[in-house]
């Protein structure tokens, strides 16, 4: 069992940042890859970000890629998302997400057991 809580969300304006954490319970964290996810009105949920067991491997959507950063710290049981030139369009609840295999490059939703409950993320001027 995994349980995960997110926290960092909130309002910027367009091109700002923000870091998001999740904070993971359990003894078998580093034998989950995680990922990010996020989801706005009206709109389904849609990858963002995923790393695998150790770190070595990343993933990252086309629409965030070279903006965001995802991270893990095992010895902690966090995992990050630096994101970075915020645009009006990332505004959404983003979730964490742990999966024991790395479905389709850890994008894969239906792939991952354990989710956060969300942290919301606006980009408004």
């Amino acid at each position: 069992q995994v349980q995960l809580v997110e926290s960092g969300g909130g309002l910027v304006q367009p091109g700002g940042s923000l870091r998001l954490s999740c904070a993971a319970s359990g003894r078998t964290f580093s034998s989950y890859a995680m990922g990010w996810f996020r989801q706005a009105p009206g709109k389904e949920r849609e990858f963002v970000a995923a790393i695998s067991w150790s770190g070595g491997a990343t993933n990252y959507a086309d629409s965030v890629k070279g903006r965001f950063t995802i991270s893990r710290y095992n010895s902690k049981k966090m995992v990050y998302l630096q994101m970075n030139s915020l645009k009006t369009e990332d505004t959404a609840v983003y979730l964490c997400a742990a999966t024991p295999f790395w479905p389709n490059g850890g994008s894969s939703l239906a792939g991952y057991d354990y989710w956060g409950q969300g942290t919301q993320v606006t980009v408004s001027s």
